[in-house]
């Protein structure tokens, strides 16, 4: 970076909720400013959705962003970074990047082409000297209020960026109370034009690998309840057929498949808003430039963009207020809507919203004069699209070809709402009845961010409790197809006799010598006993497996405090029985995850 770009260099952060970056360098005009840039662009990195965990964070601040380009008279896209081509990098004059970290601070999936580009040893040291860019790093759900960091950036970028781009003579920014025009423009068809023949879920072959943008429409072959029906845990084990999709995977990579509203929701929905959900209707684009969403057919019925693209079951952001209000002809709603979407009324808004779980439908039946008013035409401004989830591969294909299996648990709990709060996929796939027809499910696969050993001499230590479990049962079955017998396995869950996934498959491995079990079952006891407490308890063969024979571990499961307790036990393990001080136990085992000896996937 040049001198002059350290000097308006901006950074602004606060605690592990974020950090923002601003840099900038390239020629001005006589005057020292830049011309007016007139063209704009937000990018967008977000690690894949969970089913409990569906914030949105990056994808509404840049939106956000988008819309005070706007207000500022800058052409802006917003777009995720995997659907960008970096190629075009070199062309842009000023980009916002906002990304959320996964795991634990990863970067998420749909950035990492992006990032690998950027280091790319053959790209000419001045190629980006025109780039102006900030950027906007977000934590992940536990940090439940980025506002703080959020608000006082964008009002600093805002300076800065105005300070290189003035606005041209005669142009103003236009007033937080003008309502910005919709993205898209609506128009309703006659009653008797053609109808549309095109759907998310036609069951033909793909013509490639199937992906987001083309998903395969795999047959659900069987949904079975893996736990006692007096369990409180609702967990299935569900297969799909993908005979003919292209799709291919190993263990460790994870199924991607995108969920849909159920029919009461979309229902109550329409009624709300006053829509024929039989009414068919086009999208065009507002602005030149502008690409149509992709994964709505054209024309499209209203019930369509409702089951399939509009995420009204999704806990409402500080924006879907802002906007509400615009529409609202009851003073009272109105006045309730602008002080949710002000920075003053955050922590009210966080009481309504994010504490009790509240879904978009409801906060719409809760503003109700506000909600008939809204323009059709707003709907893809208002609510955000449907995410896909991902799912550990919880089979080998080499066991089971043409198949994936995952392991689902149904997300379904109370909060201070009368009505229990459900995830909107796993809630979906478990009422997937195979017995009552041909039942379709829209899927792709990613590869995941486990790798297994390639030396079939390796052994592995899987530790996964609960649903953690689902991509150790893909590398054990795929290693038991492959002969090999060097595979250990701690998995945990409450009892033996409500919550023992797969047992019969675990002990019948055990007795023909290809697997190692410990098992946990916290609640089979007065004292809880957990996996790391196994293994404690087998720190002998532990440290024999990772001296002697190299074996790598893996850590699959919640984000909570499993995996600091398992990182103790196994720090522990290497005290006890290698001799190492705990500042050495502790840089051992930091030095097995530089060498990807020690892998670890979790989920808040």
């Amino acid at each position: 970076m040049t001198s002059e770009g350290r000097r308006r260099q901006l950074v602004t952060d606060a605690e592990a909720a974020g950090s923002a970056r601003y840099s900038g360098s390239g020629a001005r005009c006589a005057r020292g400013h830049r011309r007016f840039a007139a063209r704009a662009s937000v990018w967008v990195g977000f690690p894949a959705g969970c089913d409990c965990c569906q914030t949105g964070t990056a994808q509404d601040t840049a939106e956000r962003i988008g819309r005070e380009a706007k207000r500022r008279h800058f052409q802006c896209r917003v777009e995720a970074l995997d659907s960008y081509d970096v190629a075009n990098l070199i062309n842009e004059l000023l980009v916002v990047f906002v990304c959320s970290t996964t795991g634990q601070g990863d970067p998420p999936d749909n950035m990492k082409m992006f990032w690998r580009f950027l280091f790319r040893k053959n790209l000419p040291p001045g190629s980006l000297c025109q780039l102006d860019y900030a950027v906007l790093g977000l934590g992940d759900s536990s940090y439940p209020k980025p506002d703080a960091v959020v608000d006082p950036w964008l009002l600093a970028l805002w300076d800065k960026i105005l300070a290189l781009y003035p606005l041209p003579p005669g142009l103003d920014i236009i007033s937080p109370d003008v309502r910005l025009p919709p993205k898209y423009t609506l128009h309703y068809l006659a009653e008797d034009s053609p109808h549309p023949d095109g759907g998310l879920l036609q069951p033909t072959a793909p013509r490639a690998v199937p992906s987001e943008l083309h998903p395969f429409a795999a047959r659900v072959v069987s949904n079975q309840r893996v736990t006692a029906e007096s369990h409180f845990q609702d967990v299935r084990l569900i297969e799909f057929d993908v005979t003919g999709s292209g799709i291919t995977f190993s263990a460790g990579d994870v199924v991607m498949i995108q969920p849909q509203n159920c029919p009461e929701d979309v229902q109550q929905f329409c009624q709300l808003l006053r829509l024929d959900p039989d009414r068919r209707f086009v999208l065009k684009p507002a602005e030149p430039g502008t690409s149509l969403p992709a994964l709505l057919p054209q024309p499209c019925t209203i019930r369509h963009l409702v089951t399939h693209y509009l995420d009204i079951s999704c806990v409402p952001r500080r924006s879907f207020f802002e906007l509400l209000s615009y529409f609202s002809t009851n003073e009272l709603e109105r006045e309730k809507l602008q002080e949710f979407s002000s920075a003053q009324g955050q922590e009210e808004l966080y009481s309504y919203c994010n504490r009790p779980r509240r879904t978009t439908l409801e906060a719409l039946w809760d503003f109700p004069h506000t909600t008939c008013a809204i323009p059709p035409e707003y709907l893809l401004d208002l609510i955000p699209r449907i995410r896909p989830r991902a799912f550990s591969i919880a089979s080998s294909m080499l066991a089971h070809p043409d198949r994936i299996q995952i392991l689902v648990a149904v997300v379904r709990y109370k909060t201070r709402l009368s009505k229990p709060r459900r995830g909107l996929c796993s809630t979906w796939l478990a009422s997937l009845n195979p017995e009552q027809g041909d039942v379709r499910v829209p899927l792709w696969v990613k590869k995941g961010g486990m790798k297994f050993p390639a030396d079939p001499d390796t052994p592995v230590i899987m530790i996964g409790p609960g649903t953690g479990v689902a991509p150790f049962r893909a590398a054990i079955q795929e290693r038991v197809a492959q002969g090999r017998r060097g595979n250990c396995l701690f998995f945990g869950c409450r009892q033996k006799s409500k919550d023992f996934y797969c047992q019969a498959e675990w002990e019948e491995l055990v007795t023909k010598g290809f697997l190692m079990l410990f098992t946990a079952f916290s609640r089979d006891q007065e004292e809880k006993v957990y996996v790391q407490h196994r293994i404690q308890e087998n720190r002998r063969l532990v440290w024999e497996l990772l001296s002697s024979r190299s074996a790598h571990v893996y850590l699959a499961g919640n984000a909570k405090q499993m995996p600091a307790a398992v990182a103790e036990a196994l720090q522990s393990v290497l005290q006890l029985e290698g001799g190492l001080s705990p500042s050495e136990a502790e840089e051992h085992l930091t030095a097995l995850e530089r060498s990807q000896r020690f892998q670890s996937e979790t989920w808040s």
